[in-house]
């Protein structure tokens, strides 16, 4: 399958955000970000021509367009890829990083072609979240695992058993790979939609790292998902999504019980009633 690379010159780190937020929700399946542009990936397949153009002119922005076969990302990524730490608690480190690790947490991962790197501030403040969380003995669902982070550091944390879903064939390739060399022995990684596991089964946490559109979609599906009392932790979420967002969990029976914002981008974590 080939991709589309977009190559969008921008500058503002906060315009890069808003893009990659307005992006995301057009199919756009992996970015790279510089001081002087944002790269954008998407299946050839997916792109529509006037949905991108309407997007970028809200910004005043146009992009170059390149056809990428298929290749070795890993390759291709493995001289820019760094290293993150967050705080004391988790390292998040390719496997050709060789480095002492002093924080409670080490996950490895072979960086490609899916979100969710933990560089970008969603990925760090859902994993900074997961440390107030309980996982011990619970069945989790990691929505939109992407490159399955969350769903490794969720069994790392205790749970019994995680069931990481994307519906992206990348996604779904690279989060599998990313679990073996973890060796996780409670993580499955399905290529699934989430409508697919109403009436079948419910969870006790929710990971949903993903939109706002998509989760404005299925926040009643996310609700009937859930055990009475367990809590929803949702972000790929701006500042400016807070209230909406917010209101759409309370409408479906949801509380909020907290917000968290780290440059421009925010998690919100709710119970269900």
């Amino acid at each position: 399958m080939n991709y589309l690379q977009l190559t969008i010159p921008v500058t503002d780190a906060d315009t890069r955000d808003l893009l990659i937020a307005s992006l995301s929700e057009l199919g756009v399946e992996g970015f790279e970000e510089s001081d002087t542009a944002l790269k954008a990936f998407i299946p050839e397949s997916d792109y529509q021509e006037g949905a991108f153009t309407e997007a970028l002119s809200v910004f005043g922005l146009t992009a170059e367009k390149e056809t990428i076969v298929p290749r070795n990302w890993n390759a291709e990524w493995e001289s820019d890829f760094e290293p993150v730490v967050i705080g004391d608690f988790c390292t998040i480190r390719a496997h050709f990083h060789q480095m002492p690790v002093t924080t409670q947490y080490d996950i490895v991962i072979t960086p490609k072609m899916s979100f969710g790197t933990g560089h970008h501030a969603t990925t760090h403040l859902m994993v900074e979240q997961m440390a107030d969380l309980d996982f011990n003995g619970k069945k989790v669902l990691d929505f939109g695992t992407g490159t399955g982070i969350l769903a490794i550091l969720a069994e790392k944390l205790g749970a019994a058993e995680v069931i990481a879903i994307d519906n992206d064939e990348w996604s779904f390739d690279n989060a599998q790979e990313n679990v073996q060399l973890n060796d996780c022995s409670r993580t499955k990684v399905s290529m699934d939609d989430i409508e697919s596991f109403s009436g079948r089964e419910t969870f006790s946490l929710i990971l949903a790292n993903i939109n706002r559109h998509i989760l404005l979609r299925y926040m009643k599906v996310l609700y009937h998902l859930l055990d009475p009392g367990a809590p929803l932790l949702m972000s790929g979420l701006l500042t400016e999504d807070e209230a909406i967002v917010s209101e759409a969990a309370k409408a479906e029976g949801f509380r909020v019980q907290s917000v968290h914002t780290r440059n421009n981008w925010i998690t919100i974590l709710c119970t269900k009633v």
